[in-house]
């Protein structure tokens, strides 16, 4: 009698560890499709951030191409106005009757070229202040619509 009794208690105990074994099945099914869930939400999310970068990245070196080439054209115009200035004045010094009117050229020259040196400096500042703020815009707006996005959730 007590083996059909040992039996019966294991078929009892196999009953329930198999019930135990449905409970936390369920539960570790309903688990798993909720972190799916979340999972496939947050690589969404990812991926939408991962395209705004990419639009902003893009838009940044579009703007650094077109004020480098901003830079470069006004600096080779800067260049040819120095230079063009520099051939004038040795055209004239080599015209001069004496010493007197090479030295007062000279001077002159000197004069000019500091004036056109601060003048042109001013230009490339105010340039360069612009090309500055073009290249900061996108990164600005992303870090305004990061900040109101984060401020959302």
């Amino acid at each position: 009698m007590a083996r059909i009794d040992d039996k019966a208690d294991e078929k009892n105990r196999t009953a329930c560890v198999l019930a135990m074994n449905l409970k936390t099945s369920g539960h570790l099914d309903a688990a798993a499709e909720e972190k799916s869930g979340q999972s496939t939400g947050a690589l969404v999310e990812f991926a939408s951030d991962a395209e705004d970068a990419g639009r902003m990245l893009r838009t940044i070196f579009q703007s650094a191409g077109a004020v480098g080439n901003e830079l470069s054209l006004e600096t080779v115009a800067l260049l040819r106005t120095n230079t063009e200035t520099a051939f004038s004045h040795l055209q004239a010094l080599g015209g001069a009757k004496a010493p007197s009117e090479a030295i007062e050229l000279q001077s002159n020259f000197l004069r000019q070229s500091a004036e056109m040196c601060v003048e042109q400096a001013r230009q490339f500042q105010a340039l360069t202040i612009m090309a500055a703020a073009n290249l900061a815009r996108p990164i600005n707006d992303g870090l305004e619509k990061a900040l109101t996005d984060f401020e959302a959730t």
